[in-house]
């Protein structure tokens, strides 16, 4: 499987990132790369609730994913966009931070909403409180592809293991962690967490990344990053925004799985028993 990772800064106007994203899949075509993978937050990034809101809608109207689906189909090339956020879907008004994979017929093949919610208060001065504005998905998702499954997760899923144990225990192949990642919590943790979820589920990991300096005054800290089973970084984009590619083994993934076979050994956790 050849891979396209599209490492954005996407900003406060969604036509201009639906042009990013639809340039990208023709570029990712063009590269010979049969899936392209896109960050959290594709379609607009932007802190601004108020500013934000006139651009929200639901699923079957979101201008961005309908440009992408359009350019997959075009391309005939399969695309697992990071997120967007989308309106109209729940009672309590919340927004859902939603993955989907879209294959090489503009079709939507797994939807995935993300479970976590980032509610922080950082060092920097920065606070973040994602469930106010946001719902928690509902469970895991696992994508079927012609190069096999995928796990479904959003950015600080990935701070969860067992979100990963669950879909590498469903079968997963690849594991999936599209990121708005901010600088502090990117440089601490990043690489560590990536290439332990990697490593601890036996499964190649593509985790595409917003990058640099946004429009609504945030900064992300970029680094997309391509894992084999083993841990090795196949591809490390570093900061620049654009296109990058990396060829997974998919099949090779049973030899490493066999130096260490994880899966087969793990067990049910029952309660935890406290002596006095």
């Amino acid at each position: 499987m050849r891979a396209a990772i599209l490492q954005m800064t996407s900003g406060i106007d969604p036509a201009a990132n639906a042009r990013t994203l639809v340039d990208a899949v023709h570029a990712a075509k063009a590269g010979g790369a049969d899936m392209m993978f896109t960050p959290e937050m594709s379609g607009l990034l932007d802190r601004d609730r108020k500013r934000a809101a006139a651009h929200l809608t639901g699923e079957a109207t979101d201008p961005v994913l309908a440009a992408v689906r359009d350019a997959a189909r075009a391309a005939g090339i399969w695309v697992h966009l990071g997120s967007l956020a989308l309106a109209g879907e729940r009672d309590d008004g919340r927004l859902v931070n939603r993955g989907l994979v879209i294959d090489d017929r503009g079709a939507i093949r797994a939807r995935y909403d993300k479970m976590h919610l980032f509610d922080v208060d950082l060092p920097t001065g920065e606070s973040w409180r994602e469930s106010a504005a946001y719902a928690p998905g509902a469970g895991p998702v696992l994508a079927a592809t012609p190069w096999g499954a995928i796990g479904l997760s959003v950015c600080y899923d990935l701070r969860f293991p067992a979100l990963y144990g669950a879909l590498s225990g469903a079968g997963a192949d690849l594991l999936t962690v599209p990121a708005a990642f901010t600088v502090p919590t990117g440089k601490a943790h990043w690489h560590i967490l990536l290439r332990a979820r990697a490593i601890e589920n036996a499964a190649f990991l593509i985790a595409a990344a917003q990058t640099g300096t946004h429009k609504d005054g945030r900064a992300t800290y970029g680094h997309s990053l391509v894992i084999d089973p083993w841990g090795e970084i196949l591809l490390d984009m570093g900061e620049p925004a654009g296109l990058g590619f990396a060829d997974l083994d998919i099949a090779g993934r049973a030899a490493i799985h066999a130096r260490v076979p994880v899966r087969d050994h793990r067990r049910a956790i029952g309660d935890v028993m406290v002596s006095s």
